[in-house]
């Protein structure tokens, strides 16, 4: 068979380069799926003892892409290398300090491959730390405490961060053949003006790492901030999640956070109830002693109230007596709170309608006076 066809040149390069180069695609396109499951399994041995609640396939579903974006670039890189022309054409060219200096399409196109490959590779390594923060926030969801729960989290933002970080610099050395230590260098310089650009945001830095060392609350903690009276849900870098009552999600500036006031709501063993009863004037006494009484004894009786009660005759209102209710409920979860309240407010109308006594309500008595005509004088 004549195969001397393939040496044709078109372009620049021979068919048989041309070959080379779609062959090669095409094995990488069908192959990449493969060797990628394959690289994921074996990782994953290496956090297999680690890691014995999660399966394989967990950890192949968040390998998976990033590795085979990895392959592809490889694979592509190997098959452009098989051409000549035009990539070894110059589109830079200088003299510097007597030397010419050139730049070719090859050369710009291996320094993206390597940008290519650094940042596919950084992207495995951020998921690889969210496969370990997973597993650590497994661990921390088995125990009681809470603290744990929320420091994973903030770990694997440090670790991101800082990953991250580590990769801007490797990039500007490998790909841009920068001194990455004489840059680090320079920020040491340029620090300060950072630090003061940046004041609000390294302020909510260090507010972060208050909360976590003075403990003032805790991922779950009901809290009172800002004005909002809200469950904790997650303390970043710079801000706090919270959601209130009213399942609105707020977003709190962590250096508010320990600036401002902050009430832990979570950790007060008991809830105060304040409230008026107004019944009407013409009540008799006895009947009002009565009340009070009864108030009091079945309140005290409640298993979920302290012995604190407090109900006296407290004032003659501008349309009511005032008898003033005032107990305390041992259950500090909002829900169970609100249910006792029911309770015993339902009580305390039973209470005041069997004892023949009613409820009085805002009411003005208006006197009409007339002369000796009968004519009604209006007095202003």
């Amino acid at each position: 068979m004549d195969l001397s066809f393939l040496n044709q040149i078109v372009l620049g390069n021979s068919i048989k380069n041309y070959l080379l180069f779609i062959g090669i695609i095409l094995f990488g396109l069908f192959l990449k799926k493969i060797v990628s499951k394959i690289l994921s399994k074996l990782i994953f041995t290496l956090f297999k003892s680690f890691a014995k609640q999660y399966s394989a396939d967990k950890f192949l579903a968040l390998l998976l892409a990033p590795l085979q974006f990895l392959i592809m670039i490889v694979i592509f890189y190997i098959a452009i290398n098989q051409l000549d022309y035009p990539l070894n054409e110059v589109i830079f060219k200088r003299n510097i300090n007597k030397s010419v200096y050139t730049i070719t399409i090859i050369d710009v196109l291996d320094k993206i491959f390597i940008l290519m490959i650094i940042l596919s590779s950084f992207k495995i390594l951020l998921k690889l730390i969210d496969f370990v923060s997973h597993v650590f926030e497994y661990r921390a969801s088995l125990t009681d405490s809470k603290t744990d729960d929320q420091m994973v989290p903030f770990l694997r933002e440090l670790f991101k961060i800082i990953t991250i970080i580590f990769g801007v610099f490797f990039v500007m050395g490998a790909v841009f053949d920068l001194n990455v230590a004489t840059i680090i260098a320079g920020l040491g310089i340029g620090g300060l003006a950072i630090a003061l650009a940046a004041q609000d945001t390294l302020q909510n830095l260090l507010g972060s790492f208050t909360i976590f060392a003075d403990k003032p609350f805790i991922v779950g903690d009901l809290v009172h901030v800002a004005g909002y009276d809200a469950v904790v849900e997650k303390v970043g870098f710079r801000s706090t999640v919270v959601r209130t009552l009213d399942k609105t999600l707020v977003i709190i500036p962590n250096k508010k956070m320990i600036d401002s006031p902050l009430e832990n709501l979570t950790l007060r063993n008991l809830r105060r109830v304040k409230f008026n009863v107004g019944v009407l004037y013409g009540t008799l006494e006895a009947t009002i002693r009565k009340i009070t009484e009864q108030i009091k004894a079945y309140i005290d009786e409640h298993h979920e109230t302290s012995m604190d009660t407090l109900v006296t005759f407290d004032a003659f209102g501008d349309s009511s007596l005032n008898i003033q209710v005032l107990y305390y409920i041992e259950i500090v979860d909002y829900t169970i709170y609100m249910k006792i309240k029911e309770e015993i407010n339902y009580k305390v109308m039973e209470i005041v309608l069997n004892n023949d006594a009613d409820f009085a309500f805002p009411s003005k008595t208006l006197y009409h006076k007339f002369d000796d005509k009968g004519i009604k004088i209006n007095k202003e």
